[in-house]
């Protein structure tokens, strides 16, 4: 059960063990882009390739998907990047459920571990398999591993390097639950952070924070929802910067030149915006943002 990319790897890593995989759930297809036409979730085109059967219920609470399911008499779900599974869904796989999880759980439970560990400027982060009950990412813990996030990783980066890991540890997972080699750890209380989910304002940045924690959200933003500002009251997304010296008033520009780059303060240090993306154009770095658009230095960023 998964629908977006992260889900893909595990997928695949299952379908090529020696264990079957009697369908793939995933979400309906959904209008995507400017045409919006209909596009097939990334889970559903793998399953497909894989002559996997695929099941698209409107919601889990869909008395038709239970009886689906319940009807191919599964030993286990693995659930991956997917919808919160009501009560009734989990009591129809013999052994249980299972979910990958992108953190060191209890950190970070939610919908968006990944982001939120990079945004917040953590060193370290991780990946766990747990049984699912019915209290959100708290079940009890059957594999963990810890990971060090880089210091100029953006969360798709890492989540990149998460993916083929973690479907690594679901076949170790289901593995252990066959052998009976896996004893299930409940989750220390302590500890519980939060990752939820982020709408689009969030990436707004706020230049009276430190030059540090404005990178950390950059990173951590990239590529969803985006960190964006504005200048001369248009939007402009940073994909990437670098913390520098640097004083003046939050949000000021106090250096812009295609050669030396764009700085701007903040409320601590300052920091030196290396790619930007103007509306409506591409990402680009910004030596030839400031070519095509001349900046006075002593501008704010930033409504």
């Amino acid at each position: 059960m998964g629908t977006p990319d992260f889900a893909v790897p595990t997928l695949e890593r299952l379908a090529d063990s020696r264990h079957t995989v009697l369908a793939a759930v995933t979400n309906p297809d959904r209008p995507k882009g400017r045409g919006r036409k209909l596009a097939a979730p990334p889970v559903k085109e793998s399953a497909l390739a894989l002559d996997i059967p695929v099941i698209q219920p409107n919601s889990v609470d869909d008395a038709q998907l239970q009886a689906e399911l319940t009807a191919l008499a599964p030993d286990l779900f693995v659930v991956v990047a997917f919808s919160i599974l009501p009560k009734a869904l989990l009591a129809v796989p013999r052994i249980g459920s299972v979910n990958l999880h992108p953190s060191l759980l209890p950190a970070y439970r939610g919908a968006a571990p990944i982001v939120w560990a990079v945004a917040n400027g953590e060193r370290e982060t991780g990946i766990s398999t747990f049984l699912l009950n019915p209290r959100v990412d708290a079940g009890d813990i059957l594999v963990q591993r810890r990971v060090a996030i880089e210091p100029d990783e953006t969360a798709g980066e890492l989540e990149t390097r998460l993916c083929p890991l973690g479907a690594d540890m679901v076949l170790e997972t289901v593995d252990g639950l066959e052998s009976g080699s896996l004893k299930p750890l409940p989750q220390n209380r302590r500890g519980v952070t939060r990752a939820p989910k982020l709408s689009k304002e969030e990436g707004r940045i706020d230049w009276s924070q430190s030059a540090v924690s404005i990178n950390n959200r950059i990173r951590g933003f990239n590529p969803f929802p985006g960190a964006f500002t504005t200048l001369a009251g248009q939007p402009l997304k940073v994909h990437r910067a670098r913390p520098i010296e640097g004083t003046g008033t939050p949000g000021q520009i106090i250096q812009a030149d295609a050669r030396s780059g764009l700085h701007v303060a903040c409320g601590q240090g300052a920091l030196s915006l290396e790619s930007v993306q103007p509306s409506g154009k591409a990402p680009m770095e910004t030596g030839a943002f400031l070519l095509g658009n001349p900046i006075a230095a002593g501008a704010l960023l930033g409504d």
